[in-house]
């Protein structure tokens, strides 16, 4: 009752105070010392610090050695509460290593007390990486030790310890594995509880354990393992046949070890699929394990993983199945995400769980109701969507905004599904947009009607409609923005364009500047693209009313676009242009404009800068915006998702801010060309493996060698690679930067060899010998470091190829028109035998990959099996210019392709380029 009038009266907060806190330490002073007014003070202090009260450097140190007076007494219970304030406040008081010797004191490995696991985390705490040797041996006694709490309190020190020492720790391996093969320990030798002494103030200083039930420390114990071993995978490969998917019974009893070895099997898989079929063996075993949590685990891990066939994902479904049923709301969850997940590459195999999956619909927990319900979006018929759409109605004002997104993202990849049933969600689509939401939800919302305008032509008059209601009244103006750009695009294809017209002209009158300047373009793209003068003329009519706005903005658009509507060659260039600038590559150059001074002593040539088509523009803003379901799926997951192939440009960018760093290149000037990707000249599975990628300068050419050793023991030095170049190359070699070191841990490195061009003006095309050169040193496995002494080596790599596509940049263009422009300029035409190609497929692949050209107008899939005609659009590096190539290919049954190849360019040596290249 006390407590209760403290509170009421404010009287807790006082007592909760910081600096009546601190007055009161000097009970850590008293003679003699109560043990129960210190442990009500240290328990407050540590309530301070859990609530986020902050502890000035002095403050705490006060407090810091005023706790340590506390070590002369006795008091098991005090003792506890001693090390535990203590921890907490290492990080923040000074000269906290002073008290070492005390702790360790209390770590002795004959001493059996209750607070010696609490000594043995407070010293990971204080000790620095210098320290860690000179209490070794007290860390590796106590990490066998027969008590669990002591045992697992020295595994997670070590953890915590291994980014200060890893070397030091490393050497406790042999510990750690005594440690997961740890029985359970008696407690009929100890007999004074810890708990009663507390609870009476009793200074018993026995100790009593349980026997362990839980085995904790083999979780903890494979943690630090799987630390020490990580950069190395055979040893992790070792590690899970070991303890989990070798043969006979497996040691480990603790379901969170199990977890654990299960997500070691998971990396395994991904990374090397020779042992997939024995991981998949363990993992399927573990779906009859006892502990629901491993079931859950075992299942997942299958389910998600690479390559995964209908087959191998029955056993793991039937698992999941039996849980949708479970009373624990936890597993129920668990269960339907992995299989909404697991939905969209294997519908067909989820299909089995559909009557448990409609069971979850009417569930109290609204996120278990929204997984199933999307769940059964992508795995039902089209004879069900009525009745789901009925379903997702009747609760989607009970769901937050993100299980709101996830539903609309199952609804969009339905609707392309079964395009048949487009009015009914479309329908559900536009009544959702009307209800209350974030931006998020109702972005989701627009993309999946945009979506449907896209890929089913039936809906898109009904969507134009909805999107034109709903811009009437968005709070949202980048929404508008999008709604209005895609009004300008699709109206104009409808039957009567003229009813869009009014509702953009609404958006003039009535929105802000930005959405005043969108709908002014919306406008004239209707001008330009209906093909009726009394629409051109109304159009001409509205924009000039739109000189008269407030902003500059929404005053020059209006200027320019009846400068467009009067002059038909200007609305071929700035509105009906299928070609877009390539922003990563745009930005890439600009950037190396702005950074190097000598460059901006002419214009930038924006010429120079790729293109691309505005669906490929709309194909990467596509990729770079994962759905909700996507993005729900993936945090479910532990592996790391597949990365999605990086646009040339953001490589080029990436390697620029590379050869930035590297002072040698500062007088080449800027990188014209860099190669898309790296060029493979050893097998992944090697002991060593390199890479190289091209840079192409204004007067010389740099390889970059991306090296790896994959040997445990071994580390290399002075690695350098040696370049012999064909004869009549023309390129003379500068110099070569090796790499100073590397091992199997330290990831990467990179060699750079430099070659001067003799000719700038010419491209010079032909094949490098290389051999990889380098000094082995064995590790001593007793300290890890390298031995003084080792022997030079070499190893023998591919041959390195630069031709046609090191120079060339892949760029769109409207073909006809660019090929009738060059019409005039330097041109080629010969013809070829392509023997080796077995199919038009074939020959224009290869074609492609070698003159590393933009294909245009799909023209790289050819349509029949025996006559064809490629296209290809490229911009030369190095203000070389414009060059297009019309491959007319011909192919017969034991005689290859043969190929008439015409190439017209701005500059006669972009041409022989071209036709040596084949």
């Amino acid at each position: 009752m006390s407590f209760k009038k403290d509170e009421e009266s404010g009287g807790m907060s006082y007592y909760h105070d910081k600096s009546t806190v601190i007055q009161e330490a000097r009970v850590f002073n008293e003679s003699p010392i109560s043990p129960r007014k210190c442990r009500a003070l240290l328990t407050r202090i540590i309530y301070l610090l859990y609530v986020g009260e902050t502890f000035t450097t002095q403050e705490a140190t006060t407090l810091f050695f005023g706790v340590t007076k506390l070590f002369q007494h006795k008091d098991a219970a005090l003792r506890q509460m001693v090390y535990l304030v203590i921890k907490e406040l290492s990080t923040i008081a000074e000269d906290v290593i002073m008290v070492t010797s005390s702790i360790m004191k209390d770590m002795q490995p004959n001493l059996e007390v209750v607070f010696r696991p609490n000594a043995i985390r407070a010293l990971a705490r204080i000790i620095d990486g210098q320290s860690v040797p000179s209490v070794e041996r007290f860390f590796k006694s106590a990490l066998v030790d027969r008590s669990p709490p002591v045992s697992s309190a020295s595994l997670v020190s070590s953890y915590h310890l291994f980014p200060l020492a890893s070397g030091v720790i490393k050497r406790w391996s042999n510990e750690a594995q005594e440690a997961v093969n740890a029985k359970a320990v008696s407690s009929s030798s100890y007999t004074a509880s810890s708990a009663a002494a507390y609870i009476s103030g009793g200074g018993g200083g026995g100790y009593q354990t349980a026997a362990s039930s839980s085995y904790i420390m083999q979780y903890h114990a494979l943690g630090l393992l799987y630390l020490m071993r990580e950069k190395d995978r055979m040893a992790i490969t070792k590690l899970v046949q070991q303890f989990g998917a070798g043969k006979g019974t497996s040691v480990i009893r603790n379901p969170f070890a199990i977890c654990m070895l299960i997500r070691f099997a998971r990396k395994i898989m991904e990374e090397d699929p020779n042992v997939q079929t024995q991981m998949l063996e363990y993992l399927e075993g573990l779906l009859r394990h006892k502990s629901d949590m491993v079931n859950i685990e075992a299942a997942r891990a299958i389910c998600e993983m690479r390559g995964v066939t209908q087959s191998q994902v029955y056993r793991p479904v039937a698992v999941l199945q039996l849980f949708l049923g479970s009373p624990k709301t936890v597993l129920k969850f668990a269960a339907v995400k992995t299989l909404s997940k697991l939905a969209q590459t294997h519908p067909l195999a989820v299909s089995a769980c559909n009557l448990d999956l409609e069971n979850l619909i009417t569930d109290s927990n609204r996120s278990i109701a929204t997984y199933a319900i999307t769940t059964l979006l992508k795995t039902g018929n089209e004879a069900s969507v009525d009745r789901l759409m009925k379903q997702i109605s009747s609760f989607m004002t009970d769901i937050t905004d993100e299980f709101k997104v996830i539903v609309v993202d199952a609804i969009r990849s339905l609707c392309l599904k079964f395009p048949a049933k487009q009015a009914v969600m479309l329908s559900f689509l536009s009544g959702v947009l009307r209800d209350e939401g974030g931006y998020d939800f109702k972005h989701a919302v627009v993309e999946a009607i945009f979506d449907m305008i896209k890929f089913v032509q039936d809906s898109r008059e009904a969507a134009l409609a909805h999107l034109c209601e709903f811009i009437e009244d968005c709070e949202f103006t980048k929404l508008s923005v999008r709604i209005l750009h895609l009004l300008g695009i699709e109206g104009p294809k409808t039957r009567n364009p003229t009813k869009y017209i009014r509702y953009i002209y609404n958006r003039v009158v009535l929105e802000n500047a930005v959405v005043r300047a969108a709908a002014v373009s919306s406008l004239a793209k209707f001008g330009v693209s209906v093909d009726d003068k009394a629409v051109t003329k109304s159009v001409g009519v509205l924009l000039r009313r739109c000189l008269d706005d407030v902003d500059d903005e929404v005053r020059d658009r209006a200027a320019m676009y009846i400068k467009v509507l009067d002059e038909k060659t200007l609305a071929d260039v700035y509105v009906r242009e299928e070609a877009t600038f390539s922003l990563a590559a745009l930005e890439t150059q600009l950037v190396s404009y702005i950074q190097n001074d000598s460059a901006q002593s002419s214009t930038f040539d924006i010429a120079s800068v790729p293109k691309i088509s505005r669906e490929q523009a709309a194909a990467e803003i596509a990729q770079a915006r994962p759905s909700a379901l996507e993005t729900i799926a993936a945090s479910s997951s532990s592996k790391t998702p597949e990365p999605s192939p990086t646009p040339a440009a953001e490589t080029a960018s990436s390697y620029a801010s590379q050869l930035s760093a590297i002072p040698e290149l500062e007088a080449y000037g800027p990188v014209l060309k860099s190669s898309p990707r790296p060029v493979p000249l050893t097998e992944s599975e090697t002991e060593y493996v390199v890479s190289a990628v091209k840079h192409v300068f204004k007067e010389h050419v740099v390889f970059q060698f991306n090296v790896s050793n994959t040997i445990a023991d071994t580390v290399l030095e002075q690695v350098s690679v040696v370049m012999v170049p064909s004869d009549g190359v023309g390129l003379v070699e500068d110099w070569i930067i090796p790499a100073p070191s590397l091992t199997s841990a330290t990831g990467t490195g990179a060699v750079y060899v430099s070659f001067a061009r003799e000719q700038p003006d010419e491209y010079a095309t032909g094949t490098f010998g290389c051999t990889l050169k380098f000094v082995t040193k064995e590790v001593d496995p007793s300290s890890g470091e390298p031995e003084e002494e080792g022997y030079d080596d070499e190893y023998q790599i591919e041959d390195l190829e630069l031709g046609a596509a090191d120079y060339i940049t892949p760029t769109y263009a409207t073909f006809a028109s660019e090929w009738d422009k060059l019409a005039s300029a330097p041109s080629e035409t010969e013809t070829f035998a392509l023997g080796s190609s077995e199919s038009l497929a074939d020959a224009c692949k290869s074609l492609v990959d070698v003159l590393g050209m933009e294909p245009l107008g799909g023209s790289e899939r050819p349509t029949s099996t025996s006559v064809h005609e490629l296209k290809l659009s490229g911009v030369v590096a190095g203000a070389g210019g414009k060059v297009l190539a019309r491959c007319r290919m011909t192919f017969a049954a034991g005689q290859g392709v043969t190929l008439e190849l015409a190439v017209r360019a701005e500059k006669e040596e972009i041409t022989r380029l071209v036709m040596a290249a084949i």
